[in-house]
């Protein structure tokens, strides 16, 4: 029986799937979608670099931490194409285990990643509109690389546990995985031994990581606010505001279908497949697609230097 249960998935792959129940149109009607959003999100990310870097003038906090954003959500693009774009252009579903593995960890640390930039970019709204005076003083470059290097860390230090725990496991129940890209909370429920520890540790760095930078994101703007509130002239409350409206679109597209996953993977078991789907490929691939064009709308000093570039 041993022997059985030692041999029965020793092909050491997954299969992955693009939408369950979907297979008959997904290839026409959701392939050529995926393919433009990721050329839109990668074009737009690109532009917003290129902007940043070759204009002196934008080489402030605020656009140095939005690069940063702009260099993660690349990263996250980068991490999900090879499979989710292979699944619905030339239906190639496997993947290898140590393959799935490493996908997953750049998946998990990127987004972790993301959550330490939005948490910094709130930081620095905070410090310019509570004092603009000493704003330059108190980001430096050295003390922004500083930041973006502890951010880089933890995202990696935090998430390297979970495929180096998963490579340990045998899995012996269906290696077919319900999304088009490895999800960590998926491919532990397929180990044959006991995932507590996944289980717990998986709720620690929840709550300690992306649960920690949204109280905090929440407490910069409760202090934001106090300080708006203070203000004696309307326009000027109005355009300290009006300069938190692109961060905050950012963080409730990150952070609403994050929360909104992880409290259906552990606690809506009986919730729609289909849901859980389509919110873990909005939870991917919407912010990267939204964050360029809100900061190109919202930001006047950058959207006049796009137009600008755009016009030459």
């Amino acid at each position: 029986m041993s022997s059985v249960n030692d041999t029965k998935f020793k092909s050491a792959v997954f299969l992955l799937t693009g939408i369950p129940g979907q297979e008959d149109v997904q290839n026409l009607w959701i392939s050529l979608p995926l393919c433009l959003m990721y050329v839109i999100s990668i074009l737009g990310n690109s532009f917003i670099l290129f902007i940043i870097k070759t204009d002196p003038s934008l080489h402030e906090p605020m656009y140095i931490f939005l690069s940063m954003l702009a260099v993660t959500d690349l990263g996250l693009l980068i991490a999900t194409i090879p499979t989710i774009l292979g699944i619905f252009l030339f239906n190639s579903r496997k993947i290898s285990f140590d393959a799935c593995f490493a996908q997953l960890f750049f998946i998990q640390s990127l987004q972790c990643i993301e959550s330490s930039v939005l948490l910094l970019m709130a930081l620095d709204r905070f410090i310019a509109i509570r004092d603009p005076l000493r704003y330059v003083s108190i980001l430096t470059l050295p003390r922004i690389g500083k930041m973006g290097l502890v951010c880089v860390l933890r995202g990696a230090v935090v998430i390297l546990p979970f495929p180096l725990l998963l490579k340990r496991y045998q899995y012996c129940r269906a290696n077919v995985l319900s999304h088009a890209y490895c999800l960590q909370q998926e491919v532990m429920t397929t180990a044959c031994a006991d995932i507590t520890v996944n289980n717990i540790y998986g709720l620690f760095t929840t709550v300690l990581t992306v649960g920690l930078d949204w109280l905090l994101i929440f407490l910069s703007y409760v202090m934001i606010l106090k300080t708006v509130l203070s203000i004696a002239s309307y326009k000027e409350f109005l355009r300290a505001l009006n300069t938190c409206v692109a961060h905050l679109c950012a963080v409730l597209l990150f952070y609403t279908p994050e929360f909104s996953l992880t409290l259906i993977h552990r606690f809506g078991k009986g919730s729609s497949p289909l849901l859980q789907i389509v919110l873990g490929y909005v939870y991917l691939l919407v912010p990267p697609l939204i964050n360029p064009i809100v900061y190109s709308v919202k930001s006047k000093h950058l959207r006049s230097r796009i137009i600008r570039v755009l016009v030459k």
